[in-house]
């Protein structure tokens, strides 16, 4: 198991806000108007220094965005998925040390060349890559010149062992905006995370900023951690960001984004997730398909600063969806994937059993505001659907430096069964009223699991617990709740009345003893 590892102190505000102030002379991380990895000389470098760089870029013009040769640019998603890296030419591919980088190579989607810098001793020199670093296969072969120098990449991703000491496996990648993932042990990649989302979810046009240039540190023989720099740029914002990656049944990433404002922003999202839910238990009527579920994550999970869980379920809604939690001194929050049985996909592709849960811990005080979910309407697995991130009350103005830290952690994260609090298993609905009889039109069901904990080991008969409901927009017109079978679930069962068209917020846990019994189950839906 990953070693518990100290949280990262919080970053002092006071520090920040005077370096973001000062007028000082640095070396030229960021040369002119966009970065040079090509030059072959070394300069100092440290997190300190692109802040600054940064910071002074904010005031600048946005640069026109750099273009690339028309035969990458011309790339086609098959054309794209011929090109290969090559292993061998894999950096640090050396004895004693145990990470590697591979890059992307540009062209289809990714049409913005990124630059990278190998950090060594506090001095950055530019990585340079050219064609004999990839592999064209089959259509391409022969449409580039060997040896030709490439104006930058599109991404990387570093690869440590984790589930065999003899084999490398992927652990993170950063490719396309601001947009990265990990795994932990034994996943397969699902959700992303980004840097920053800007107007996210807004009847707006989204800013998607990107990381414009990354710094990676040599790691030394036999390192467990590595750390990567990068540069953010958009119309609205510049940041300097730091990660320090640390693999393991839980992989572990350390974030620090400093942010520099060149306009007034409607909403920042920070610590932004992105998923795909398509369908489940909750909607599978929806949906003609062998497979029982079709998801990334199927759950919103908030541990408040009380100790309360919340379990938001996800859903895959007619129409664009919002959900807001306001929070101060939130602990964590983050998507997750329930449910780890293959029996609960039967995609023996796309291993949607194996997909990574990721939660974020905030480190410092971030102050009051909200944590933000929108799910908006898809038919096909291929979209990502799903948005979560946490929204400051504090509005944001042109000039104004902000500074976020938090820890990620990326993993099954699997529900500790023997916790107090049952945990919710199984969210479900159907056509309200009694089965088999004729179903009253203006209702609908919901049967929700709660599993384990305190209220899985009570006897039903001797209980005293009761279902706490809460409902806006709708009134509950049967509520039930009962112990299943040869087991440690209670099913709450609740017909929802409503209006058509109207939307319906939706809360339930159970209650004994003086105490909460299971997580929050909260869940949003709007009658056709």
């Amino acid at each position: 198991m990953t070693p518990s590892l100290p949280l990262p102190s919080p970053p002092s505000r006071r520090r920040f806000l005077v370096s973001a102030a000062a007028s000082v002379c640095v070396p030229a991380l960021l040369a002119g108007t966009r970065l040079v990895a090509e030059e072959t000389g070394s300069r100092p470098f440290s997190f300190d220094l692109l802040t600054e760089e940064v910071r002074v870029r904010a005031a600048a013009p946005v640069p026109d965005p750099e273009s690339i040769p028309q035969v990458f640019a011309e790339l086609t998603y098959d054309d794209y998925n011929l090109i290969a890296y090559r292993p061998a030419r894999a950096r640090w591919n050396t004895p004693g040390i145990t990470w590697r980088m591979m890059p992307f190579h540009l062209g289809w989607l990714f049409k913005e060349p990124v630059h990278v810098f190998e950090v060594v001793d506090g001095m950055a020199t530019g990585m340079t890559f050219t064609t004999d670093d990839f592999e064209y296969r089959h259509r391409l072969q022969g449409t580039v010149p060997p040896g030709t120098a490439l104006p930058g990449v599109a991404g990387f991703k570093l690869t440590h062992p984790m589930n065999r000491g003899d084999k490398m496996d992927e652990v993170i990648s950063f490719i396309g905006a601001s947009y990265f993932r990990a795994l932990g042990l034994g996943n397969a990649y699902g959700l992303s995370a980004r840097g920053l989302a800007i107007d996210s979810g807004l009847p707006k046009a989204e800013e998607f900023p990107r990381f414009s240039a990354f710094w990676i540190e040599k790691p030394a023989p036999g390192a467990e951690t590595m750390t990567v720099y990068a540069a953010l740029d958009s119309a609205s914002v510049t940041g300097a960001y730091r990660f320090v990656i640390t693999p393991g049944v839980e992989t572990v990433v350390d974030v620090t984004a400093r942010l520099f404002f060149r306009g007034d922003v409607e909403q920042i999202g920070v610590a932004p997730l992105t998923s795909m839910f398509l369908f489940a238990d909750v909607n599978r009527g929806d949906f003609e398909d062998y497979r029982p579920r079709v998801h990334d994550s199927n759950g919103l999970r908030i541990l408040r600063a009380d100790g309360d869980v919340i379990w938001r379920a996800l859903d895959n809604p007619k129409a664009l969806s919002s959900s807001y939690f306001a929070e101060v001194q939130v602990r964590r929050f983050g998507l997750h994937q329930r449910g780890r049985d293959f029996d609960d996909y039967q995609d023996a592709g796309a291993r949607y059993d194996l997909r990574p849960s990721v939660d974020i811990e905030p480190v410092g005080d971030w102050g009051p505001g909200k944590i933000r979910l929108f799910e908006i309407p898809t038919a096909v697995e291929v979209h990502d659907n799903i948005g979560a991130f946490w929204v400051p009350d504090t509005p944001v103005k042109a000039g104004d430096a902000r500074e976020f830290a938090y820890r990620m952690h990326w993993g099954r994260l699997e529900p500790d069964y023997a916790d107090d609090k049952a945990i919710v298993s199984a969210t479900r609905s159907g056509i309200g009223g009694p089965a088999g009889l004729e179903n009253p039109p203006d209702t609908h069901k919901f049967v929700i699991d709660f599993k384990g904990g305190m209220l899985g080991r009570l006897p039903e008969d001797d209980a005293e617990v009761k279902p706490v409901l809460t409902i806006n927009g709708g009134t509950a017109d049967v509520t039930t709740l009962s112990k299943l079978p040869d087991g440690d679930v209670w099913r709450l069962v609740v017909d929802v009345a409503s209006e058509s068209g109207s939307l319906v917020e939706m809360t339930a846990h159970v209650a004994g003893y003086g105490r909460k019994l299971s997580e929050i189950w909260s869940f949003q839906w709007v009658k056709p």
